[in-house]
């Protein structure tokens, strides 16, 4: 009932909402994410909610950090998965880990090095752009160089880019950063689960990942760790992160990071019991044996490329993401035509360029469930196609 004086008026029946079952079409999402969800991980979607301060919820948010731990190589006790898409784990890292004034190093190497250079200015960071050229990686030695005069209070590197299909190597900077005293942070939203990542041994300080590639989840669930060094550093800040819904000491206290659990917010209780099962397929499958087969669908995808004519637009085969792959746009090909295609006949996702290879180039993910021998060969079939009806079929 309404409140003593509030006007009671008749509905207005233009603005009611949807109504019936929701009707979704099925499509095999072959871009750069989100891949298709596996099923164990859609059907622990269903099971019954449990109260996110629940011990049996909890207990499930335990076995999430465990399997992080895994998946991360790391001993940490600093893992959890921030209530959101990978971008809201990048905000975690940044708004947590950069103080005003404090030198941000970002090695720019497509779009998601120019947001996180975006977003630390937003923080007040002063910023470093450290620009690969396009469809390339930066050198260790730049890396080096950079380090040594800068002393950047936080190196960022995209591991790997999804807009450019580029894998940074790692090697080596941990000692460099250690030199300077600066904080390794690392995006792995399309590359975590694919290719080999060790953060202890490698001396990264802090990740951020996404659910939805190839960890064969749903969007939602941003796996995320620091180091000690990286905590060190959040804890020793003069001023409390400038976010409320992003501030790792208070989320961090909802995970159990220090010793209790303290009520944040409500975490998406469905999204934590996809990404438990997520960490179990992980588990059950190994690391390495994930490893193996995205590489190996990856090399059987551009085995059947290249008998179509088509070139990848990282010319270093060593810069090569194999979990989201660049294809050129071969000249006088239609791009959207031979997209248009896949969807409406094989109901097929091929992905055009974004930021920097807007227009320049196709994307194919090679990720999680979807990374079998059966969809690859259905990719260049769809190509074979698309290239057919426009008469640039080169084989």
């Amino acid at each position: 009932a309404a409140r003593a004086g509030e006007p009671v008026q008749a509905i207005n029946e233009a603005s009611r909402g949807p109504s019936g079952i929701i009707n979704v079409p099925t499509r095999l999402l072959m871009g750069p994410g989100p891949a298709n969800a596996h099923p164990r991980v859609l059907a622990a979607q269903t099971l019954p909610l449990l109260g996110h301060m629940h011990p049996p919820f909890l207990k499930i948010m335990d076995e999430i950090q465990g399997g992080l731990r895994y998946l991360l190589q790391t001993d940490s006790k600093y893992t959890l998965m921030v209530s959101g898409t990978g971008h809201a784990g990048m905000e975690a890292c940044i708004a947590n880990l950069v103080e005003p004034g404090d030198k941000v190093m970002v090695g720019v190497s497509g779009i998601w090095g120019e947001r996180v250079a975006d977003m630390s200015r937003r923080f007040r960071g002063d910023v470093i752009e450290l620009k690969a050229q396009l469809g390339s990686t930066l050198s260790y030695t730049t890396l080096k160089e950079n380090l040594l005069q800068h002393k950047p209070a936080v190196l960022f590197l995209c591991q790997g880019e999804s807009s450019t299909g580029t894998h940074q190597s790692l090697a080596g900077l941990a000692e460099i950063c250690k030199q300077t005293n600066t904080l390794l942070l690392v995006d792995t939203v399309c590359s975590l689960g694919g290719v080999p990542l060790f953060a202890d041994a490698w001396g990264v300080d802090a990740i951020y990942s996404g659910s939805q590639k190839c960890l064969s989840g749903p969007p939602g669930a941003a796996p995320l760790f620091f180091s000690q060094k990286a905590m060190d550093k959040m804890q020793r800040r003069k001023q409390v992160p400038a976010t409320y819904n992003l501030d790792l000491n208070l989320i961090g206290d909802y995970w159990g990071w220090f010793g209790k659990r303290f009520y944040h917010h409500t975490g998406p209780v469905s999204t934590f019991y996809a990404m438990r099962e997520a960490m179990a397929l992980v588990a059950e499958e190994g690391l390495e044996n994930m490893w193996r087969r995205h590489n190996e669908m990856h090399h059987q995808l551009w085995d059947g490329l290249k008998s179509l004519g088509l070139e990848s637009f990282v010319e270093n085969d060593a810069d090569r993401l194999c979990t989201v792959n660049t294809i050129k746009v071969p000249e006088g090909v239609d791009a959207m035509a031979l997209i248009k295609n896949a969807m409406d006949k094989y109901d097929l996702e091929i992905a055009g360029g974004l930021g920097p290879t807007a227009g320049k180039v196709f994307r194919i993910g090679v990720m999680g469930f979807n990374a079998k021998p059966q969809n690859m060969a259905l990719v260049v079939e769809a190509f074979r196609d698309g290239l057919k009806q426009q008469g640039k079929l080169k084989a």
